[in-house]
């Protein structure tokens, strides 16, 4: 996919990404031409940051090979052959009789704080919150009818387990810090009788009537879609139930929808395009929002180790990397049982929080600006893009210098209607030139977390900086720098 911006200036983009394609009150047919021309509400285009949350009942076991996703832990261990290690390790720590739905009443949460949970979010810069309903297991997270009455027992978290609404807890725990509160929902569910014996009917009285349930409930400003990948959207009817959530649900206004809502679906249909443990997207013509956990899953996996786990720095240049391609980054955390989230999963998140408190600007509101970084001497690395494992090896990517002979991304960029950031990697030597911009005459360039000016020069179509002498105790922030340019804007085709 081109970018949008490679024929046009920063601020014309910016102006017809901020222009709204329909009126507020307009009524949505249940077709995708019709639904796909709903502009992506403001609200999630200027967010940048969010998290998930991956928390169920496969986080009792929380195990997974390593590498795979622990909240798959049902569905792999479901293949009871000799090498299987996933029936394997729960045969040895469980034994062979015990079922997957007997975990659920070890699923207590007896240590979930909600507004714990939310102090820690707000303390992270994240302005959206994205947990599971339900995954594909079918277990839910509220009082769903739905989920008891068709998997034939109580399967759902007031009814067993924590006996507590636990995505109302949350709910009103986060909004009560003024962060956007939505959801995951799983279309599909692995081992749902009425799902294996007729899905027709699934869709009919399962998932239409429990999804419209959720929703009315806790008006979610987001809802991520995902089990989608066995129907078309027709079989899904996901039309007609985005129709619904259009005009008629209380979360019409502001709600904000994925991708995955039938099997030919995605980067082609939806508010904005998803990739997962991927690149992300190249450019901004269409929202989109890469997803990762801190390590290899999503849901919480005891046989991961120190060195699996992103760094507070490899978190967020994530975050800066995806933003200067103009899209969003969902950063996945997984609950243990108990409710308590790792600490080290906290201390990633207050981490990066402490770097947007002084450097938020540069992240909130802003969109592509044309050219999402500049790259050192060298050759470029090749680079692939799609939906779903991706290799992105992004810290062997960054820095001021090459690295073994490739070039590497030395400054991002972000564009706020005239000011451009430029985000350093690391601190750089005395002077960093800025290679095709425009600056303004005038323009007083500074460094975002210190007072004053930094010392500037135009050379023909180059912004040279000179940083400002400073000690370590000095410097205003860790792992990247920001230096605001007002009436700059990057020249394009360069």
């Amino acid at each position: 996919m081109k970018p949008l911006l490679c024929t046009l200036t920063a601020a014309t983009c910016l102006a017809v990404l901020a222009t709204p394609r329909l009126v507020a009150d307009t009524q949505y047919q249940a077709n995708w031409a019709s639904l796909d021309a709903r502009a992506c509400p403001g609200w999630y285009q200027d967010a940048k940051f969010g998290i998930f949350i991956h928390w169920g009942v496969y986080s009792v076991p929380s195990w997974g090979v390593k590498g795979e996703y622990a909240e798959w832990y049902w569905n792999k261990m479901a293949d009871k052959k000799p090498d299987n290690p996933w029936w394997q390790f729960h045969k040895a720590n469980y034994g062979e009789g015990f079922s997957y739905a007997d975990f659920a009443p070890r699923f207590r949460a007896e240590l979930f704080d909600p507004k714990q949970w939310a102090d820690v979010f707000a303390r992270s810069g994240a302005k959206y919150i994205v947990p599971t309903s339900k995954h594909h297991e079918g277990f839910a997270l509220w009082p769903s009818a739905e989920a008891s009455r068709d998997w034939g027992r109580p399967w759902n978290s007031v009814e067993i387990g924590p006996k507590r609404d636990l995505l109302g807890d949350l709910s009103e725990a986060v909004r009560a810090r003024g962060l956007k509160f939505g959801f995951y929902y799983s279309l599909y569910e692995w081992f749902n009788p009425l799902w294996l014996k007729d899905r027709s009917r699934f869709v009919d009285e399962h998932l239409f009537p429990q999804f419209k349930d959720v929703v009315t409930r806790y008006k979610p400003a987001i809802i991520f879609s995902d089990g989608e990948w066995e129907m078309t959207s027709k079989e899904w009817r996901s039309e007609e139930l985005l129709a619904w959530l259009f005009n008629e649900s209380p979360s019409r206004g502001e709600v904000v929808v994925n991708d995955r809502w039938g099997s030919e679906t995605r980067h082609k249909h939806g508010g904005y395009y998803t990739t997962e443990y991927a690149a992300g997207m190249e450019g901004s013509s269409h929202p989109w929002e890469e997803s990762q956990g801190m390590g290899f899953s999503y849901g919480y996996n005891r046989a991961e180790s120190l060195d699996d786990y992103k760094s507070a720095r490899n978190c967020l240049l994530l975050l800066i990397d995806t933003v200067s391609r103009g899209g969003n980054l969902l950063l996945d955390i997984g609950p243990n049982a108990d409710g308590t989230i790792p600490v080290i999963m906290q201390q990633r998140l207050v981490e990066m929080g402490d770097w947007l408190r002084v450097n938020g600007e540069a992240i909130y509101g802003t969109r592509f600006a044309g050219r999402s970084c500049q790259w050192t001497d060298g050759p470029v690395p090749a680079q692939q893009f799609g939906e779903y494992r991706v290799k992105y090896d992004l810290m062997d990517l960054v820095g001021q210098k090459a690295v073994h002979g490739h070039a590497v991304k030395q400054v991002y960029f972000t564009q706020k209607a005239d000011v451009l950031y430029a985000i350093t990697v690391g601190w750089p030597e005395r002077e960093l030139l800025i290679r095709d911009v425009h600056v303004s005459p005038g323009s007083g360039v500074t460094l975002l977390g210190r007072d004053g000016t930094v010392e500037t020069k135009v050379l023909g179509d180059s912004l040279r900086i000179t940083m400002p002498p400073v000690s370590p105790d000095e410097l205003p922030c860790r792992y990247a720098y920001v230096l605001r340019i007002p009436g700059a804007h990057l020249l394009q085709g360069k």
